[in-house]
Formats: C-alpha cells, structure tokens, sequence
C-alpha cells in the first residue's frame, strides 16, 4: 500500500519533468530552424542585390574629384 502511495505522490512530479524537457527540447528545434532559415535569407538577399561595397568606391572616387 506504501509503495502504491508512492508511486502516485512521484508520478506528478516527474510527468512535469517529462513535460518541461519536451517543451525545452522543441524550443531548441525551433530556434535552430529559425536561426538557419534567417542566415540562408540573408543568403540569398546578399547574393541578389549588389554589393555594398560599390558605395564605398564611389565615395573614394568622389572625394579624389573634389581634390
């Protein structure tokens, strides 16, 4: 009779155990997935619009005219 006392006294607290480590592990998954999906937009965008770095040579080529 103890143990079966026992036994129900720990059920609840290791099914909230069991719970917390589901829910900490999904939100692993997640922001892994988010995370990767960011980088490979941020990816693609850089690979689809210019380079940042033309504005850079202007600005030097601007600054040698005024010279």
């Amino acid at each position: 009779m103890i143990r079966i006392i026992a036994v129900a006294l720990l059920m609840l607290p290791l099914s909230s155990c069991l719970a917390g480590a589901v829910v900490g592990a999904a939100v692993d998954v997640t922001g892994a997935v988010v995370g990767t999906t960011v980088k490979t937009t941020g990816a693609v965008i850089e690979a689809a619009l210019p380079d940042g770095d033309e504005d850079e040579d202007d600005d030097d080529h601007a600054s040698k005219m005024r010279r």
